[in-house]
């Protein structure tokens, strides 16, 4: 069974290994934290380098957004970051899903242009309420989080969480 829900920054749509696919009603509120402002302001107004990363790893954590945290992720239970590499096929420009073209349009959001499937769960992972974008396979810094409108339990085994293409969306001008 499909059933989308509207988000403030996009569709989610969660899909479990167990056979049936899943939504989640919630909304977003996304936004980039402390280090990525701090990075953006640096490399456009004090010329230092961004040092983007040439390869992303979306992690789910059982808090909300802060600015100054990295996030708390499960731990165990086959929990690993997804690593998406930085490119114009991975992600979308701003002028429309699935993209694959610089960035030319006026919303400011881009989304996955493919699927970002976690490894099933072996064991509970607990109740994830947000997604961010860290830098590194473990630990490294957070740039972007969104929080998850109610929080999604990963109860046991044999849980997969998906965010199939276009799903997983952030917008820069918000």
């Amino acid at each position: 069974m499909t059933s989308p829900s509207f988000l403030r920054l996009g569709l989610l749509l969660w899909s479990f290994a167990i056979a049936a696919i899943c939504a989640i009603p919630a909304a977003f509120a996304g936004a980039l934290n402390d280090y990525a402002e701090n990075k953006v302001v640096d490399a456009l107004l004090r010329a230092q380098s961004i040092g983007a990363p040439a390869t992303w790893y979306i992690g789910v954590t059982t808090d909300t957004c802060s600015d100054s945290s990295a996030g708390t992720e499960p731990s165990g239970g086959s929990y690993a970051r997804v690593a998406v590499t930085a490119g114009l096929t991975q992600w979308s420009g701003t002028q429309s899903a699935g993209s694959t073209t610089a960035s030319s349009g006026t919303g400011g959001t881009v989304s996955n242009n493919a699927a970002i499937t976690f490894p099933t769960s072996s064991a509970a992972w607990g109740n994830l309420q947000a997604v961010r974008w860290y830098d590194a396979s473990s630990a490294g810094n957070s740039w972007i989080c969104l929080n998850l409108g109610s929080a999604f339990n990963v109860s046991g085994a044999g849980i997969t969480v998906n965010f199939p293409a276009g799903q997983l969306q952030f917008q820069i001008d918000n």
